[in-house]
């Protein structure tokens, strides 16, 4: 498996790393691969002209691009590596730019994000216990600031008769999260590897399953990003109006400074969210110690809300509604069974005492604030609030109402780093798996997976400018995706524990089923409940992006196939051999390249030539020093010039054959391109290599002067099989 390295444990758990990104290959493919090397032909290879180690000129400076210095010292032997053997190392120098700009932008970016990690640095850059509960609960812990809010904003709208239903509601949610949070907490060790609901359910229920948990997770992960910036300015606007003004472009720019936040690597990012979640809850605590003491010296009598007067008449609709909007309270419950692998070594314990602490944790706050909000008599109402307006009761003198309004800004606007966290690795896993594209493999500078924290925080950006940041409209769309994936991964858990049946299996299995169940009648109540108010767009977003998903796959199982070795069953005849033939699995009727052997290739070499000169001259030079038949092509818009041309030809000597094409119109591109389609299909047994010259200019400014041609040629040509398009490039100084 990808990413696997010494420091899997017994249990199975992956230690993401850098090598990912290229798999191995599998024993069919090494044997495929040993196969086709037993057929190739070749004689002795020629003495190289220099040293590849780069030993001999490790002191000396060597010329680089337009007469500049590169040193030598860019590389260095790789650890243990013969002398004279293969194996250098690149310096973290090595991929500074060349341009003045380039390098400018490049020091202005190891500002922002640090300088560049080393791929062993990937172990040291985990998180210990201490670190992860901040960074994978901010979005939990953060939850219960408009939790309640939720669940009390649909109540009310029965008048205020129906707030009394509050208490056995949040009763029942906090028995969902204990569900929910001990079957994540068997899911962990089981599933020591991470992916957390993608994996389970694709692993158990099939990979439709896994997709459409994947599908829900995505959109929760965005939607955790766009509500939690919401609820958190709302709260700086609750306690500063003028800036309700400025809503929208605040929330971007925290969604920009998360984002190049978490760009600086885990363990960086872990760092800075730290203090805000402990100083939140340690607010929150204090305020539930002063307001039960408060609500102590009047007998714990509960004070009569304001009389609010019914919008809608209370039915078991209205209740389920608001149901599903307390549930909010629990997403992120997920997100340490999605980043075990982030975790330091025991990865699986460590991660399920996390959840547990941040469980009780979450328990501990949702029902102490429920409770003490019915207790003080307050409801719901726009522009503040409910715990500003709780917060502002309990401690009407002094710091402390800042203090509380602080740090739930705060813990709000960086709930999303959660989101940050998880993401990324989901689409990591995607990707190994061919569901999402493989850029999303790729591990950033930082150790970061770079690629899919840009896509997270491009797509929270878009979804909460759509929504002008307004966490009311954003709430309903919350709950579905989130319980999709709850749902399928606990009923995955049950099948798991019936296939394996170890030691308490029933038990386990047992505890799982009632997650499902729980988690599966709260997705039904949103996606009913709330379907007119905007939960359609993730029931429709779902299957779309499944079907996405599988459109990936699709291309990915194509280009497998289209790229997997095909040794010979036996040797290559002498002789030519006929048109390549598509591989397995390949679309019929499409030309594909076939697997090739040096000895089979014949070549003809065909060098594009608009006028005589040096640049022409240099390709010319270049093809014909290939030791391969060789044809000049010039494009002419008359006959006229392609006489005069035809003359320059034989005053030059004719040394290569030229073949002429005029061109009416005046096209350029298009005919050529036909033109060397018309000769693959003529012989299809041959390659043809052709030779572009190209000027390459210093100064941007100067581009603009000269036309694309060459490159416009390369992108058409790109597109025939058979055709291979090099590059001989003319620098031209200042």
């Amino acid at each position: 498996m990808a990413g696997r390295s010494a420091d899997d444990d017994d249990r199975g758990g992956t230690v993401v790393t850098p090598s990912a990104e290229f798999p191995p290959l599998e024993p069919a493919e090494l044997d495929a691969l040993r196969r086709v090397g037993a057929h190739w032909r070749v004689g002795a290879p020629p003495a190289l002209p220099v040293d590849p180690t780069l030993d001999r000129y490790r002191n000396r400076p060597t010329p680089g691009r337009f007469s500049r210095l590169a040193p030598i010292a860019l590389f260095r032997p790789a650890p243990g590596a013969p002398a004279g053997r293969d194996g250098l190392v690149a310096a973290e120098r090595a991929d500074q730019p060349d341009s003045p700009l380039g390098r400018r932008l490049g020091r202005l970016r190891r500002v922002l994000l640090g300088p560049p990690l080393a791929s062993a640095a990937v172990l040291h850059e985990r998180m210990r216990k201490l670190v992860a509960l901040p960074v994978l609960s901010s979005d939990l812990l953060s939850s219960v600031a408009y939790g309640p809010e939720a669940l009390l904003t649909v109540l009310v709208l029965a008048g205020s008769g129906a707030l009394g239903l509050a208490l056995p509601l949040s009763a029942g949610l906090v028995l969902l999260m204990v569900a929910v949070g001990i079957s994540y907490r068997q899911t962990i060790p089981a599933y020591p590897h991470g992916a957390g609901s993608y994996l389970v359910a694709g692993d158990n229920l099939g990979v439709g399953a896994g997709l459409t948990a994947a599908a829900g997770l995505m959109l929760d992960y965005v939607l955790t990003v766009s509500v939690s910036i919401a609820a958190g300015v709302h709260a700086i606007t609750s306690a500063l109006p003028g800036l309700t003004p400025f809503a929208v472009p605040l929330g971007v720019l925290v969604i920009l400074l998360l984002l190049a936040g978490n760009l600086r690597g885990v363990r960086a990012a872990g760092n800075l969210f730290v203090l805000p979640t402990y100083a939140f809850v340690a607010a929150v605590l204090g305020l539930l110690v002063v307001g039960y003491l408060r609500a102590a010296g009047r007998g714990f009598a509960p004070v009569a809300p304001p009389v609010v007067p019914a919008t809608e008449g209370l039915g078991l609709l209205l209740v389920l509604r608001a149901f599903a909007s307390g549930a909010v309270s629990m997403t992120g419950i997920e997100a340490v069974s999605n980043a075990v692998p982030a975790f330091r070594t025991p990865e699986w314990r460590n991660a399920r005492t996390t959840l547990a602490w941040m469980v009780a944790m979450l328990v501990v706050l949702f029902a102490g604030l429920t409770l003490l909000i019915h207790l003080a008599g307050l409801v719901p109402r726009p522009g503040e609030t409910l715990l500003s307006q709780l917060a502002r009761l309990t401690f009407p003198t002094g710091p402390w109402y800042a203090v509380i309004q602080v740090t739930t800004a705060l813990i709000l606007l960086l709930a999303a780093n959660t989101a940050f966290n998880d993401f990324p690795r989901l689409l990591f896993f995607m990707a190994r798996a061919g569901h999402a594209p493989r850029r999303f493999l790729h591990l950033g500078d930082r150790l970061a997976f770079g690629n899919g924290l840009v896509a997270l925080a491009g797509t929270a950006v878009v979804v909460f400018v759509a929504f002008g940041g307004h966490t009311e409209k954003l709430i309903p769309l919350y709950a579905v995706g989130v319980f999709l994936a709850f749902t399928l991964s606990q009923s995955g858990m049950v099948v798991h524990w019936r296939r394996h049946r170890g030691d308490g299996w029933r038990r386990r299995a047992l505890v799982n089923g009632v997650g499902a169940a729980l988690s599966g009648l709260v997705l039904l109540t949103a996606a009913v409940a709330k379907f007119t108010e905007g939960a359609w767009v993730v029931v429709v977003a779902v299957p779309l992006l499944v079907l996405l998903f599988d459109r990936i796959h699709r291309h990915y199982r194509t280009l497998h196939a289209a790229l997997a070795l095909r040794p010979p069953d036996r040797a290559p005849p002498p002789t030519a051999p006929g048109p390549a033939a598509g591989p397995p699995g390949a679309p019929e009727g499409r030309p594909v390249e076939g697997e090739e052997l040096p000895q089979e290739l014949r070549h003809l070499v065909v060098v594009p030539v608009v006028r005589l000169n040096r640049a022409s001259m240099r390709a010319l030079a270049y093809a014909v020093s290939l030791g391969r038949p060789t044809l000049a092509v010039h494009l002419a818009p008359e006959d006229a010039e392609a006489d005069r041309f035809r003359e320059q030809w034989r005053a030059w000597g004719d040394h290569v054959r030229l073949e002429t094409i005029v061109s009416p119109y005046r096209a350029v591109v298009g005919p050529l391109a036909h033109y060397l389609e018309a000769l693959h299909t003529a012989a299809p047994e041959l390659v043809l290599t052709v030779v572009v010259p190209e000027v390459v200019l210093r100064r941007p400014g100067h581009r603009l002067l000269h036309s694309r041609t060459g490159q416009r040629l390369r992108r058409a040509l790109r597109a025939l099989p058979g055709v291979v398009v090099t590059t001989v490039p003319v620098h031209v100084p200042d």
